[in-house]
């Protein structure tokens, strides 16, 4: 393995990619995809596990004024909601119509936007 700092992602077969299937997100610089909760970078021999950070543009701040739309009113996010799970600082997101959306209480935190990568720009 090679001497990067990131978390490794354990045996991973997958390869990500333009094709694969995974949606891809732009983070920083680069390109990651999102595979079953985790924010994948494929790096040489490995895949580096990200997570978005809590910044400006992601805050991990309440919100519960935030008008939640991209699914019904009453829908809890949480495992098997429909949604992608997305690592954000130190806790799950989950992402809405390019935002990421934060299960707090009786409503939802708007964690700021993700942007997606479409094909043709990986």
């Amino acid at each position: 393995m090679s001497g990067c700092s990131h978390p490794h992602h354990a045996n991973h077969s997958h390869q990500h990619g333009p094709q694969c299937g995974h949606t891809a997100v732009r983070h920083g610089d680069h390109v990651d995809y999102l595979h079953d909760g985790h924010l994948h970078h494929p790096h040489g021999d490995h895949v580096d596990e990200h997570v978005i950070e809590v910044s400006e543009k992601n805050p991990n701040a309440c919100t519960p004024a935030h008008k939640c739309t991209g699914h019904e009113p009453g829908h809890v996010h949480g495992p098997g909601c429909g949604h992608e799970a997305v690592p954000h600082g130190d806790h799950v997101d989950y992402l809405v119509d390019g935002h990421l959306h934060h299960p707090h209480g009786d409503h939802c935190d708007d964690h700021g936007p993700l942007e997606l990568v479409s094909a043709g720009e990986r």
